[in-house]
């Protein structure tokens, strides 16, 4: 969830009235001239990003500028990543079909559907209440039937249902969750933005012999809150 200037409250307005196949030739239009125009190639990553439809996570009058490239305000001071970051987060992930995913900080629920295309199963944390329940409504009722979110501190992951294959964070924490690192299986990889107000995507993959990690580029997110924020 990446992170906005000004803090914004969901209002109730109707979603504009505009035909689908306008929702579709926008993200046609934003997977060819901001996706994979910036080096994004993995046809799997690039067939989601076309088909999953943004503009049912964002408010009603938000919808217009859903598929441009950027984040969005949601409410409750969170936002939604801009598709560039998704689909960048999501094609180092390397998931495949027979992935477990467990998502930190579910926020619109969008990276959530994403990855849902794209693995076996997706369990989602979401810190605040009131996201999580919007995010499970939304994603349940456009039929994301393996998706499985629940409302809670995501610092200590699920542990009753680790190993994962595969961790994605979604806000930024100064540190790596000790926590995640051990819900990582063998073989699994963890991505995650670190640091302050300026941070850096990790990538962190399990060897036999220990972990290896990765820096990639520099993001901006918003903090990781709750227990993330005591100092390991």
């Amino acid at each position: 969830m990446t992170i906005t200037t000004a803090l914004f409250i969901l209002g109730c307005g109707t979603r504009a009235a505009e035909q689908p196949d306008e929702y579709a030739r926008r993200r046609m239009n934003m997977v060819d001239n901001q996706i994979r125009a910036r080096g994004i190639r993995d046809p799997r990553v690039l067939e989601v990003m076309r088909k999953v439809p943004r503009h049912e996570f964002v408010p009603a009058d938000q919808a217009a500028n859903a598929y441009d490239d950027n984040p969005l305000p949601i409410g409750l001071g969170q936002t939604i990543s801009q598709p560039y970051i998704v689909a960048y987060m999501t094609e180092q992930l390397q998931v495949t079909p027979q992935s477990k995913v467990l998502e930190i900080g579910t926020g619109s629920g969008y990276q959530a559907a994403v990855l849902a295309e794209l693995a076996k199963e997706v369990y989602s944390i979401e810190i605040v209440p009131d996201l999580a329940r919007r995010s499970k409504e939304t994603l349940a009722t456009l039929g994301y039937s393996n998706v499985h979110v629940r409302a809670g501190d995501g610092y200590r992951g699920w542990p009753e249902q680790a190993p994962f294959d595969r961790i994605i964070v979604t806000a930024a924490p100064d540190h790596v969750p000790q926590p995640l690192v051990d819900q990582l299986a063998v073989g699994g990889r963890l991505i995650i933005p670190v640091g302050d107000y300026y941070q850096q995507i990790l990538i962190l993959t399990k060897t036999p012999r220990g972990v290896v990690e990765e820096k990639t580029i520099d993001v901006v997110f918003v903090p990781m809150t709750g227990e993330a924020q005591k100092k390991p």
